[in-house]
C-alpha cells in the first residue's frame, strides 16, 4: 500500500490536472470554470483512494472472513455522480444547447483524478493534455468546419429602396451558390420593401452579405 505522503503527492497531482482542464474553461467564461473542475478531480481522487486503500484491514483471504469489499463499486459510482453534475453545466437558450462541452470536460476530469489515485499519473497526464489540445487547439478548425460545411437554416430580410423592383434581387438571391431558397415573399415597408425568405446552406451570413452589395439594396437582416 503506498504510503500517506505519496497518497497526499497523487492528491496534489490531481488538483493540478483538474486545474489545467478548468482553466481553460474558466477564461472562456463557462459555468464550471477552475474551480469546479478542481474540485471535481480532487473529490475523485480522493474516493478512488479511499475505494482502493480504504479497505486494507478487511484484506484477508475468503476461509477467514465473511466481509466481502469491492474495490471498484465507489469509482463506478463516480461515473454516475459526476453524470449528474455534468447535467448542470448543461443549459438550454432557445433553440440551442450550451454546456455540452463543459459537461463533458467535467466527466474527463472526474476520470483523470480517479486515474491519479491509483497511480496512473502519466495517464492522467496524457489526457489532460489530450483534452485541453481539443478544447483550446481545435477551436479554430471546429469554427471554420462549421462555417464551411454546416449546413445552416436562417431566416433573411432584405431592404430595398423605394422603387427598386424586387425580382431581380430575389433572382440573385436564389443565384447564390449552395444556396436553397425555401419560401419567399415581399412586403411593403413605407420607404421601401422588404424582402423576406427562409434559406439553407453553408455560411449563410457571409454569403448572404454579397446581396448587399447590389444597387437596389439598402440592407440585410440575417436571422433578425
Amino acid at each position: 500500500m503506498p504510503t500517506e505522503l505519496e497518497l497526499a503527492g497523487r492528491l496534489g497531482a490531481a488538483l493540478v490536472l483538474g486545474g489545467a482542464i478548468g482553466l481553460e474553461r474558466e477564461l472562456t467564461g463557462q459555468v464550471a470554470g477552475l474551480r469546479t473542475h478542481m474540485s471535481v478531480a480532487l473529490g475523485a481522487a480522493l474516493f478512488g483512494i479511499v475505494s482502493a486503500y480504504g479497505w486494507h484491514e478487511f484484506d484477508q483471504v475468503r476461509a477467514q472472513t465473511n466481509v466481502q469489499v469491492d474495490v471498484t463499486r465507489i469509482a463506478s459510482n463516480i461515473v454516475t455522480g459526476v453524470g449528474f453534475l455534468g447535467g448542470g453545466a448543461i443549459l438550454k437558450d432557445g433553440a440551442s444547447v450550451r454546456g455540452l462541452t463543459t459537461a463533458a470536460s467535467l466527466w474527463v476530469t472526474a476520470a483523470v483524478g480517479l486515474c491519479v489515485a491509483l497511480g496512473g499519473y502519466s495517464l492522467a497526464a496524457l489526457t489532460t493534455i489530450g483534452l485541453v489540445f481539443s478544447l483550446i487547439l481545435l477551436r479554430g478548425p471546429r469554427g471554420w468546419l462549421r462555417r464551411r460545411f454546416t449546413i445552416a437554416q436562417e431566416s433573411v430580410a432584405i431592404l430595398l429602396h423605394s422603387g427598386a423592383d424586387p425580382t431581380a434581387v430575389i433572382a440573385a438571391l436564389r443565384g447564390l451558390p449552395d444556396l436553397v431558397v425555401r419560401s419567399v415573399s415581399t412586403r411593403d415597408a413605407g420607404d421601401g420593401v422588404i424582402v423576406s425568405a427562409d434559406v439553407e446552406g453553408p455560411d449563410l451570413h457571409g454569403r448572404l452579405a454579397e446581396l448587399a452589395g447590389l444597387a437596389d439594396v439598402a440592407g440585410v437582416d440575417v436571422g433578425g
